[in-house]
């Protein structure tokens, strides 16, 4: 689990306040969204009194006869569940928003897509500001000097996590960017 941005116009970016939503893709039924409270005091309420009810029916119940858990037998679904594979997620194929802070010299565009590129990163979109937008310079290790410095964001197609892995930590290495990366999944929930 992790957070990702997705398009405004997805209903699943509409959740807000107390509420929770959960988006489900099933072979048969397509794509599924489940919505409901998940957070404030009765939700939690509701919750902990269902829990003390469950825990009261168990105890209760002729354990020969207790419906379980999510209504099947762990039992007979423990060597199914164990067979399905987890997709590592350096595996995961997504698309990436990036933020980099750099030094505002020439150049620096130049050595990070080209880090990108060398990884098989396709880039969907680049917005570099002027470094008077970002009102920021730095003193950087080497001296004295105030650097200029700018806001790079970059959109990536997809790609594979470990591919991008490889090339944060290349881009991270250079000089000339200044913080550390903010990197974000974009999911398009198609």
């Amino acid at each position: 689990m992790h957070p990702s941005l997705v398009p405004t116009k997805r209903l699943i970016a509409n959740v807000e306040g107390a509420m929770n939503a959960v988006m489900v893709q099933g072979d048969a039924v397509g794509t599924t969204l489940y919505y409901g409270k998940g957070a404030g005091s009765e939700p939690t309420a509701s919750a902990v009194i269902a829990d003390l009810v469950d825990i009261t029916r168990l105890h209760t119940a002729d354990p020969l006869n207790r419906v379980p858990h999510l209504a099947f037998q762990p039992h007979t679904m423990d060597q199914a569940m164990n067979d399905l594979p987890v997709l590592p997620m350096s595996e995961v194929v997504t698309s990436y928003y990036l933020r980099l802070r750099v030094a505002d010299e020439t150049g620096v565009l130049a050595k990070v897509t080209g880090i990108l590129a060398e990884a098989g990163i396709s880039i969907d979109a680049v917005l570099q500001r002027e470094a008077d937008e970002v009102g920021g310079t730095s003193n950087v290790a080497a001296g004295s000097q105030s650097v200029p410095q700018t806001d790079l964001i970059i959109l990536t197609h997809d790609c594979v996590e470990a591919k991008m892995n490889v090339a944060l930590a290349q881009m991270q290495a250079l000089p000339t960017v200044l913080e550390p990366i903010t990197r974000i999944r974009k999911e398009e929930l198609a």
